[in-house]
């Protein structure tokens, strides 16, 4: 499968320069910039995005999406400055030369789902509306406590708002009681790109292709043009200090730093590839 990849390497470093670094080392070609030197990529200046494209253009990388954190708000949140930021995100967007923003669709009470449909399928229009001509691709992605945590909401979000398309997280679907294959029927044809993240029945995130995500399988159907490594991988606090039979004792997908997560997520991920 001749996929290209891009990463949340910002798993792999805070910096800006150590997620370039770990890209260029992991033959990784496509930033998903969530990140940046200790700021949310929603919250950077112009000036700073400019910054970073130089860097990234001086190492022949380029950002396929923004990881903002537009529509994880509460349903009930003031919206109207919400949106505001999201404009000003297209901006930044813009100016990396990104082709993709990910979004979500508002965190609604468990229970009440149904009554916030409308107010969440709205909402999600209104960005939509902001984002016409500016060549970007909004994406939504299935998260934990939001409306389309599910595939059955998801298929009504990418119904009722046919111009968002979706990011396939199947460590989410799982995190969320959901079926990957089962989601993966629903949603196929709104799916723009995935994220590679797997996970166990009880939720914790492994390395791709050691969970219950079916990565497998989801791969073989995968017609995109880019993946997604999104690594979650655990950081074991104290991990260099243990020593002999002690380090059993340690989880296995547990890792002595975060650069050494996101290494052991690339060797994974291209293991299955």
């Amino acid at each position: 499968m001749n996929k290209k990849l891009a990463a949340f390497a910002d798993e792999a470093d805070g910096q800006i320069d150590g997620q370039i670094k770990a890209m260029v080392e992991n033959q990784i070609s496509y930033l998903e910039i969530r990140g940046v030197d200790g700021q949310n990529i929603a919250d950077i200046s112009i000036s700073k995005a400019k910054e970073v494209l130089e860097k990234l253009n001086d190492n022949g990388l380029k950002v396929w999406s923004l990881g903002s954190p537009f529509g994880k708000i509460g349903i009930n949140d003031d919206f109207e400055s919400h949106l505001d930021k999201f404009k000003k995100g297209l901006e930044i967007a813009h100016t990396l030369e990104a082709k993709n923003i990910r979004l979500f669709s508002f965190y609604v009470p468990s229970s009440e789902a149904e009554k916030y449909k409308d107010k969440v399928f709205a909402q999600l229009q209104k960005f939509v509306e902001a984002a016409k001509g500016s060549n970007i691709t909004l994406c939504h992605e299935n998260e934990k406590g939001i409306y389309g945590d599910i595939a059955t909401r998801c298929e009504e979000i990418h119904k009722n708002v046919p111009e968002l398309k979706a990011i396939f997280d199947p460590a989410n679907f799982i995190q969320s009681g959901q079926n990957t294959t089962e989601a993966w029927e629903k949603l196929s044809p709104y799916v723009e790109y995935m994220h590679i993240k797997d996970a166990l029945e009880d939720g914790k995130v492994v390395p791709a292709g050691k969970g219950i995500g079916n990565l497998p399988y989801l791969l073989s159907k995968y017609k995109g043009e880019v993946l997604t490594l999104e690594p979650h991988l655990s950081v074991f606090s104290g991990f260099e200090k243990l020593e002999g039979n002690q380090k059993t004792q340690i989880d296995e997908y547990s890792y002595p730093s975060s650069r050494a997560a996101f290494d052991a997520a690339v060797n994974a991920l291209k293991e299955l590839l």
